[in-house]
């Protein structure tokens, strides 16, 4: 910029000195004045005998932040970019493939909880009909037991019974003996009996 003043000032047309030799005070004074900015005057960049200087040295700055701009500073940023995209991409593959193994697990899990439930109930089934076969057999033998038993005591009270009567028979053929013997005289054994055989006889 300075260059550009310099420049500005140096295109600028020399005083001419008048009559009396104060001209130079003038210039001097009027140098002054512009410098310290109290007349007015053309800006050195508003200049248009700057403007080939200016443009000159606007294309040259143009183009070089044009080339440092297309050399470094987008090269970066694209680079920085595309890391930044393969990050987004890998995260994205990695949490893809973390998904796909937790939905595996859960499916895995879902699987063996069934088979482990179905097999549960298979075993459940299989004790229940085991525990019943058992059962049945324990109370078919219980009942087998039972009715032997049972017609054992039967038998016994059938013979404890035949016993039984033929004691009473015997008693009753004694007895009848003993009384008839007390009332009429002594009868024959053979007789009490056959009359006692007459009496059950006429009961039944």
């Amino acid at each position: 910029m300075s260059w550009f003043i310099s420049q500005a000032n140096a295109q600028e047309p020399a005083s001419v000195p008048a009559e009396g030799g104060h001209a130079p005070t003038e210039a001097a004074g009027s140098t002054v004045a512009h410098g310290g900015g109290e007349h007015g005057g053309t800006f050195p960049p508003f200049d248009p005998s700057t403007f080939p200087s200016q443009l000159f040295w606007l294309a040259i700055v143009f183009i070089a932040l044009y080339v440092l701009m297309a050399k470094k500073v987008i090269p970066q940023i694209g680079s920085i970019f595309e890391a930044r995209a393969a990050k987004i991409a890998g995260d994205l593959a990695e949490a893809e493939k973390a998904k796909g193994e937790t939905d595996a697990a859960i499916a895995s899990y879902e699987a063996s909880l069934a088979a482990a439930r179905n097999k549960a109930n298979a075993i459940a089934h299989d004790t229940r009909t085991k525990v019943a076969h058992e059962i049945d057999g324990r109370r078919h033998a219980a009942e087998g037991q039972l009715a032997a038993k049972l017609s054992e005591t039967e038998k016994h009270i059938a013979d404890v019974k035949n016993i039984a009567l033929d004691h009473v028979s015997t008693i009753a053929t004694e007895t009848t003996e003993a009384v008839v013997e007390a009332l009429l005289g002594k009868v024959g054994r053979e007789e009490a009996a056959v009359a006692v055989a007459a009496v059950s006889a006429g009961k039944h």
